[in-house]
Order: structure tokens, then sequence, then C-alpha cells
């Protein structure tokens, strides 16, 4: 019999409907919590009836009204979303060598995700734990896991885990190189798309790229619904709202990084290229995180300083929003004189990071990453070991915030005991991509800017 795989089935993801919807602005109810509950509990015995139940509950849910004091505007179409924009910081012309910076992201962002990806899915108090008894804390490298073996016990440290069908390895003394990860997979993926379709592409294009390029297990919820859609001819935007309930989660944030490269002192442009990438398999908050990220890429490149940074993103999304809110007071408590850890209290206040919807939504770990590019205060190690420590997705929240820095500082300046480790290699699941240097990623990258010019 086949295994099960997660996200495959409307009843897998019905408890996040019903927390999606109330995001919404939807009047749930406690008897929706309750059905959904009870469908999850009859998918062990019958999963057929709790697929139809799931389906029936789904379609209740979309037809329920918003509540009259929900106070934000969230549209999905780009030509709406472009309408409640604010004003964007005035930014310069790219700065440096072209190169250095979009190796220098490159770099950052597979560090990042490198450092993070063996903890995935750990709890704060679990990382900050085993990071003080290894003498890791504050965070000054990567993580090993051939320690102390009473520290291993104490904190569950083990190699296995699983990534993709193989062991989770991303411990520091097992890799040579960034071993595959979907953080890596789709700004590969984003590039293939480039080289093939130039900065015209459509979602329709994008999507195609998915199915010629990407196995269906090595996507994970919103997209592994949407390309599941896809297959069933469900083409963008349906593709991102038919029975997925993960529409608003991580999985387009940690898509948006190539846009940015590809388009150095223009957010406005790389947030548009990040739209039509999002729309495939996101809507609202989901859309805007890939948005925010290609724009704060885009405008790195120009030499701003951080919190410009942060704003030039904050620029190209509605300002109504749910994002737009969380992290633009995650700059207020920076800029009023509030610690990391208090910044971070307020994440917890409002996300429960033992809640799945939480753990892996867009705006709790858009607010970790503006917390680590805030107050990593522009040194490397500071900005991915923050990124990491509150938990959440970890190996997603290091590959952005080490994206951004990695982008700023540029190649030559990041420090050995970071770039050193991953031999300019990472592995990739895209196909025709496989084992390839990062350095070739980044000359192929620049390659597309200058193609612009």
């Amino acid at each position: 019999m086949m295994k099960k795989h997660p996200w495959m089935n409307v009843y897998s993801g019905i408890e996040t409907e019903v927390l999606q919807s109330g995001d919404e602005g939807r009047e749930v109810l406690p008897r929706h919590k309750e059905q959904a509950a009870q469908i999850v509990k009859l998918a062990e015995a019958d999963p057929d009836k709790a697929e139809r139940m799931a389906i029936a509950l789904t379609d209740e849910l979309a037809g329920l009204p918003i509540r009259a004091d929900y106070a934000y505007q969230e549209p999905d179409d780009l030509p709406s979303i472009q309408a409640l924009r604010g004003e964007a910081p005035a930014l310069g012309d790219a700065r440096g060598d072209a190169y250095d910076r979009v190796y220098g992201a490159w770099l950052g962002r597979c560090a990042g995700c490198l450092l993070g990806q063996p903890i995935e899915g750990w709890r704060r108090e679990r990382i900050v734990g085993l990071l003080r008894d290894t003498g890791n804390y504050p965070v000054r490298g990567y993580i090993r896991s051939d320690i102390d073996e009473e520290i291993r016990q104490r904190w569950n440290v083990n190699d296995v885990g699983r990534v993709y069908g193989a062991s989770k390895i991303g411990w520091i003394n097992n890799v040579s190189c960034m071993p595959e990860d979907d953080d890596t997979n789709y700004t590969v993926v984003a590039l293939k798309l480039l080289e093939k379709a130039g900065m015209d592409f459509t979602p329709e294009d994008a999507a195609e790229c998915w199915l010629m390029n990407l196995p269906f297990l090595h996507v994970c919820t919103a997209e592994r619904v949407a390309y599941r859609n896809l297959v069933g001819g469900h083409m963008p935007p349906k593709s991102a709202t038919h029975y997925n309930a993960y529409r608003e989660w991580i999985g387009a944030q940690i898509r948006g990084d190539l846009f940015g490269y590809v388009t150095p002192g223009s957010p406005a442009l790389g947030a548009e290229l990040a739209y039509r990438d999002a729309s495939i398999s996101h809507i609202r908050n989901g859309i805007y995180g890939e948005m925010w990220v290609a724009a704060m890429l885009s405008a790195a490149a120009t030499g701003c300083d951080m919190p410009t940074v942060i704003r030039a993103g904050l620029a190209q999304i509605p300002r109504q929003s749910r994002l737009y809110e969380d992290v633009a007071t995650v700059c207020d408590l920076w800029q009023n004189g509030k610690t990391a850890d208090e910044a971070l209290a307020f994440v917890y206040r409002k996300y429960d990071e033992a809640v799945s919807h939480d753990w892996c939504h867009t705006n709790p770990n858009a607010m970790i990453v503006a917390i680590a590019l805030l107050y990593g205060g522009g040194d490397f190690g500071e900005t991915v070991g923050l990124s990491i420590i509150p938990g959440f997705d970890t190996d997603c929240n290091g590959a952005t915030a080490g994206s951004v820095i990695g982008m700023m500082l540029g190649a030559k300046a990041l420090p050995e005991s970071w770039v050193t480790p991953l031999n300019d290699t990472v592995i990739s699941g895209v196909d025709g991509m496989g084992k390839v240097r990062i350095s070739e990623l980044a000359r192929r990258t620049v390659a597309l800017i200058d193609n612009e010019r």
C-alpha cells in the first residue's frame, strides 16, 4: 500500500481551513471547529467519508459572511494591490559589483538555510537549550550533532528526520555542501523560469516550469495543493484557491528571492514578478510575503540601510493588510528602542508556535525575518542567528534573512566560517540542475540582469 503523504487530501487540512477562514474575516462558529476535529478523527477509520465531509465543510466556510468588524483590505489581483500601496522610500541606483552582490545573496541564502535546516520543527526552548549547552548561544556558527551524548539525549538530537524521503543531514558535521531544500529549489527553478520565459513570464509559464522541473513530493503545503490542482486542470489563480487550506502559509515568501536578485534598484518590478509567481499557490498575505521579500532584495542592491530596505518591501503591499501591520509593528518596536527579546515577545503574544497554522504562516515568519534584519546590526552571523533562535520556520527564515544581508554585504564581505563549509555547491532537486556551483547560479543570474539593460 502506498504511504499516505500530507497535503494531498482536503481532510488533512480541514482544521487549518477553519483557522484560515477566520483569518480572512469570515464568521466562523465554534461548531465549525468541532466539525473539523470530528473529520480529522474520522479520517483514520473512513478517509473517503472524511474527505466528503471536509469538502462540504470547506464549501460552507467559503460561503460565510465577512464579520462587520473586519478592518483589513487584502485583494488578490495586482492592480488592486498596487492601488493600496503606501509611499515608497527614495532609493538610488544599484551599487557596487553586481556579481559580488548576487553571489553574496545566493551564498547567504544557502548558509542561512543550512543553519536552520536541522532544527526545523523545533520550538524556541529546545533550540536555545541546545545552543546554550553546546556553547553556541548567541549563534557563532553552524549547528553540530556530534556532541556530548548527554546533551544529545537531553534535546533529542539525532540524524534522522525526513526530508524528501532522505535522511535529514543538515547538521554541519554531516555535509560538504548545501543539501537539497525547498528553500533553494524554488530559487533555482525561478532561475530556470526566467532563462526560458524572460521577465515577461506569466503565472501559467511559472506553473508549467514547476510541472516540468519539480517532482510533486518535493513541494509542500500550498505548493503541493496547487500542483495537484494544476494537474487536475485548475489554472492560476484557481490553482491557489481550490481546496487549498495553506493559501497564506510561508511557501510563496520563500520563492521571491530570485525576482529581487534580477531587479536591482527596482522594488516595484521585483514585487510584480513575485506576484506572478505567488498567484499560482497563494492569496492575500501569502502573496504579499513574496512581494515583500523580492522588493527588499531589489532595494538591498542599492546600498541603503536596513530599515529602508524593509520599508521598501512594505511599500509594495497593501497598507491595510495584516502583513503590513505585523512587520510595521516590528519596525516601530525597533525604532522605539525595544530589545530583540521584546520584539519577539510581541510575536509570541500574537502567534503560537505550537499551532501548525501559525508556525508555517507567512506573517509570524516575516516578523522574525524583520527582527533578524533590524537587530542583526549588519553582521551576517548575528542576523542569521537571530532568524533561527525564535523557532517557527527556521530554515525558511534563515534563508530569507541570509539572502537579504548577503545582498547588502556582497560575497567578498561574508565571513569564511559561514561560506567555506558550503564548498560553493548546492544540491538541487530541480530537473537538470542536480549538484551545481553557487557561483555558477550567481553568474547566470547576473546574465539575466545584463540582458535587460
